[in-house]
């Protein structure tokens, strides 16, 4: 396992290496990261693993100084699944480059998280397309947990003609059916409690609403979910995965996007 502080000396290692599978992380590692590097390590060449936590990305300075970190343990997990190279880029490092690639956000990018995170997506963009242009990934492995940051970096990639291949990973859930993320860390026992029964309630209600699609209660929904202890709901909505609109017929392949908040601890999930 090789670590990288400086862009220089890794560009100066991968230059000759051909196939780089890439993961970018936020550190925090968890069995939702350790599935996508298992998978990485799957495919011939280099695993490549970054850890950066991103300012650009969020909307509320306390909310990154409060980010969980844990550098260690992080170095540890990856040590232990045998990574070939990891990349721990200062803010100077990653972001005193000048890119070829403009970013390109899709319209996609003012739903759901984009309406009350401003910013947030073109923070995200900005990082990943440094990555892509430092690395030059055969591969990029993301998680369909962040659906909509998955589908925006795709869209970037294939508008920018970016020779790199998205690779969408399966979200990897505890047993109580809420999703791994490095913010559960935040979570008391009480408050990963009513996580878990608000997938549950989601994932009732999928199977109930399909006959009724068309002509939904939201308000019943948030009613519901704030009943069950949740602080605030950011959003709720139904998309087609194809089209990205509100399905109107029980044929169509949806999923229920949901932001929500325990206390301060923000969340999102897709069912």
């Amino acid at each position: 396992m090789k670590i990288f502080k400086s862009k220089h000396k890794l560009k100066e290692e991968i230059s000759n290496i051909k196939n780089i599978s890439f993961v970018p992380t936020m550190g925090g590692l968890h069995k939702g990261h350790i599935s996508l590097i298992k998978k990485s390590q799957n495919f011939k060449g280099k695993t490549l693993v970054s850890i950066f936590v991103n300012p650009k990305q969020f909307n509320e300075k306390k909310d990154f100084l409060n980010y969980p970190r844990d550098l260690k343990k992080d170095l540890k997990i990856l040590k232990h699944l045998k990574v070939d190279l990891i990349y721990l880029p200062s803010l100077k490092d990653i972001f005193s480059f000048k890119v070829k690639n403009k970013i390109f956000l899709d319209k996609f990018s003012k739903k759901l998280c984009g309406r009350s995170r401003k910013g947030h997506f073109k923070g995200v963009l900005n990082i990943v397309n440094r990555f892509l242009e430092l690395i030059k990934p055969k591969y990029i492995f993301l998680g369909i947990k962040d659906f909509q940051q998955s589908h925006l970096i795709s869209k970037h990639i294939l508008k920018r003609k970016i020779n790199t291949k998205v690779i969408i990973c399966n979200t990897i859930r505890e047993k109580n059916g809420v999703a791994y993320s490095t913010r559960n860390n935040n979570l008391n026992n009480n408050q990963f409690k009513i996580a878990s029964k608000v997938i549950k309630y989601l994932k009732n209600k999928k199977r109930l609403v399909k006959n009724k699609i068309s002509n939904l209660n939201l308000y019943d929904f948030k009613k519901d979910l704030m009943n069950l202890g949740v602080t605030k709901i950011d959003y709720i909505e139904f998309y087609n995965l194809k089209t990205l609109k509100r399905p109107k017929s029980k044929k169509e392949n949806f999923k229920i996007f949901i932001a929500f908040y325990l206390n301060k601890t923000r969340l999102i999930d897709n069912i």
